[in-house]
């Protein structure tokens, strides 16, 4: 192939630039008013009451910890199934990761497989909805409320998905989104925290050091503001050029959203029938924003997950394996767990493949082919 065809690419044009130039001619490029702007019109999008912007996921899951004061000698039930920062969330208030097992459909944890996991020491749950496929909240919610347990959602990958007809972001007290370029919404860097008027001066003030007025209230006060550092906090600020970013990027969620599950809807018409090849499906609560394609390479196919992405890479088509799992890696090396065999056969089996905004139909139908032709060999 002449063309490479990448795993995916961002969604951005000429209106992102000139409202990231018009950020840096106002003068005003930190934290500020389209930052501001950008955590209504984000809260909006998802039915929640307010959006907090930080500077990454990560931080906003950090952040999360904090808010509900989770520290040593807690434990946080975590799918060992996700990118490392669930997992080191944790860790960073001093709390032990607990891993859970997931479902073989939708790669998330469920009520059943948290259940097995959980002890007199739990505090939380983080629930990622991995890929873009909604968890079921709601049987979650009942397990955990019953029991004093908070529900922390790991929305990372999940905006413009749905659960029970509504937007994941409004069912948790803290929802946290990411904004990486692999994401359908991006600012190059950047979060978004969902939750509660209650909750959301807390986790700006502890976004910004501790302080109790940031650089922008102050310069919009008709008196003079001395702010004072009444907790611990941190540098998890987003930019105004960022924001100005992302406001334009919201602009564009629904066509993003309604051009990805298109796109998926081809492949997974493509693969049906497909000897060994299973591909994702929308629960019956909800539906996927298709963050990233996924395919399971069964023990049935004619060739291995690593077979089909070494054949893709050959024809220039980017793949990778779906998904880590935590506890198999360095950094939890000896860390107790529960037996995890859906988690470890999915690590084993499970790839992504190409689907981007703006991907033609004929880059479609080349991947779609190039799979059919290896896997149905």
């Amino acid at each position: 192939m002449n063309d490479p065809i990448p795993l995916t690419t961002p969604y951005l044009g000429e209106e992102e630039v000139e409202a990231a130039a018009e950020a840096i001619r106002s003068g005003w490029v930190a934290q500020g008013p389209r930052v501001a702007e950008f955590e209504a019109g984000f809260a909006e999008a998802v039915g929640a009451m307010e959006g907090v912007a930080v500077s990454s996921a990560t931080a906003g899951l950090h952040l999360a910890m904090i808010s509900l004061g989770i520290g040593p000698g807690d434990e946080v039930v975590v799918p060992s199934l996700s990118f490392i920062a669930s997992a080191n969330a944790p860790r960073y208030v001093g709390a032990t990761p607990v891993f859970a097992d997931v479902d073989p459909k939708t790669f998330n944890l469920t009520a059943g497989t948290i259940e097995q996991v959980i002890s007199d020491r739990t505090r939380a749950i983080i629930v990622v909805h991995q890929l873009g496929m909604p968890a079921d909240i709601q049987a979650i919610r009942s397990l955990c409320e019953a029991r004093g347990i908070e529900v922390v959602e790991d929305a990372a990958c999940a905006i413009g998905s749905t659960y029970r007809g509504e937007p994941i972001g409004s069912h948790s007290g803290h929802v946290i989104f990411s904004l990486h370029p692999r994401k359908l919404l991006t600012t190059g860097e950047g979060g978004m925290i969902t939750t509660s008027s209650g909750l959301a001066a807390r986790l700006r003030r502890l976004r910004q050091h501790g302080m109790t007025a940031s650089g922008f209230e102050r310069s919009r006060a008709d008196r003079v503001i001395v702010e004072e550092y009444i907790e611990e906090g941190y540098n998890y600020r987003l930019t105004d050029i960022q924001a100005a970013i992302g406001i334009v990027q919201l602009g564009r969620l629904d066509e993003i959203v309604e051009q990805r599950r298109k796109q998926a809807a081809f492949y997974t018409h493509s693969f049906d029938g497909l000897r060994g090849i299973t591909t994702p499906a929308d629960p019956s609560y909800g539906t996927t924003n298709h963050q990233s394609f996924w395919i399971r390479v069964d023990d049935d196919a004619s060739t291995t997950r690593d077979g089909l992405i070494a054949s893709l890479g050959a024809r220039g088509i980017a793949a990778k394996p779906a998904l880590m799992a935590a506890h198999l890696e360095p950094t939890f090396s000896g860390h107790p767990h529960a037996p995890l065999p859906v988690t470890e056969q999915i690590h084993r089996d499970g790839l992504v493949i190409p689907l981007f905004h703006g991907m033609s139909d004929q880059q479609l139908a080349t991947v779609a082919g190039e799979v059919i032709r290896v896997a149905g060999a």
